[in-house]
């Protein structure tokens, strides 16, 4: 076989599993949960992963883009401040106010740690598949992200106490460590091959994409069949639980920021719901207790299943806002 076919292989398999989308997105849960086995395989590179999808993240991001959307500060500055700073305090605050910082501290614990996450990295890469605008999310993703080592550390100083292995200063310190550190991988890796390779090479790198995704999934849900025929309530009522928080933070977000339109207002909507759990595993060293690991691995269901299911949505919105803006421009 002819070493040049060989070679084609693998980036044929990537670009078709890329073209995939939000199926390819959709499919990874289902089959991590699956395959128990190979979350003890993959669970030692749980770090890495994660350090690989924030420096492919961070490695596409359209500078041009992000100029564009800094000229507008507003509606930028006041996203970033409800992810960052209104969803944990919210959060937070109900955690106390309903008791169950003391009834049920390891799923006080993940509720926080999720409230104090960053929106996911891919959450651009999704909006983008979903027809939603991937700029508005790209430039609120980074400010929200450059924050969130400080906002984290001050919530966990606050609503946490000694319910973490590591203090409140160090997990900021580890998680400004660990976004310097995929920022300065992903710069090298621009500057190395060029912003017109990286974009050429859509296809494939978001195939690879999602198979980072898929070892992520894998290592955080190995023990879900086992938790589920164990304690089938408690783990399908963690299960529910994280719908319903998904699709609340969606809907707030949502009609919160609709006077921009319910299109953009949307992909807001999605990237609050996408939080960055990965980011504070690896802040963590994954030293949690089990009901917040449960959690962890529930929460893979919404954030996989959900931008297939709203796709219908959001080519409807994405419609209307295409016709109210040629019914604009068409307007003597």
């Amino acid at each position: 076989m002819h070493p040049a076919f060989l070679h084609a292989l693998p980036m044929r398999g990537l670009t078709w599993l890329g073209s995939q989308g939000t199926r390819g997105v959709a499919a990874v849960v289902f089959i991590a949960a699956a395959v128990p086995p190979l979350g003890a395989l993959l669970r030692p590179y749980l770090t890495e992963a994660i350090l690989c999808l924030l420096c492919i993240s961070f490695m596409r991001v359209d500078l041009a883009a992000l100029y564009g959307h800094l000229r507008r500060p507003a509606l930028v500055a006041t996203a970033t401040a409800w992810t960052t700073i209104g969803v944990p305090l919210i959060v937070g605050l109900i955690a106390h106010a309903t008791g169950l910082t003391a009834r049920a501290p390891g799923l006080s614990l993940a509720l926080m740690l999720q409230s104090m996450a960053s929106p996911m990295m891919a959450s651009p890469a999704l909006a983008a598949l979903m027809g939603l605008d991937a700029t508005l999310v790209l430039i609120t993703l980074v400010t929200s992200t450059a924050l969130v080592p400080f906002t984290a550390s001050l919530f966990a100083g606050l609503f946490l106490g000694d319910m973490l292995s590591v203090t409140p200063l160090t997990l900021g310190l580890k998680l400004l460590g660990i976004l310097a550190a995929s920022l300065l991988a992903a710069t090298a890796i621009r500057w190395l091959f060029g912003a017109e390779a990286i974009q050429r090479h859509k296809a494939p790198i978001d195939g690879l994409n999602i198979i980072i995704l898929f070892i992520f999934a894998a290592a955080i849900m190995g023990d879900v069949v086992s938790d589920l025929l164990a304690q089938p309530l408690f783990t399908l009522g963690l299960a529910a639980l994280s719908f319903a928080i998904y699709f609340t933070l969606l809907a707030i977000t949502t009609l919160l920021f609709r006077r921009i339109g319910y299109e953009r207002a949307l992909a807001l909507g999605l990237m609050v719901s996408q939080r960055n759990l990965g980011l504070m595993l690896a802040a963590t060293a994954g030293a949690l207790p089990p009901t917040t690991w449960l959690y962890f691995a529930m929460t893979q269901f919404p954030i996989h299943l959900a931008p297939y299911m709203l796709m219908p949505i959001a080519r409807r919105l994405t419609v209307r806002a295409n016709t109210s803006s040629s019914a604009a421009t068409s307007t003597p």
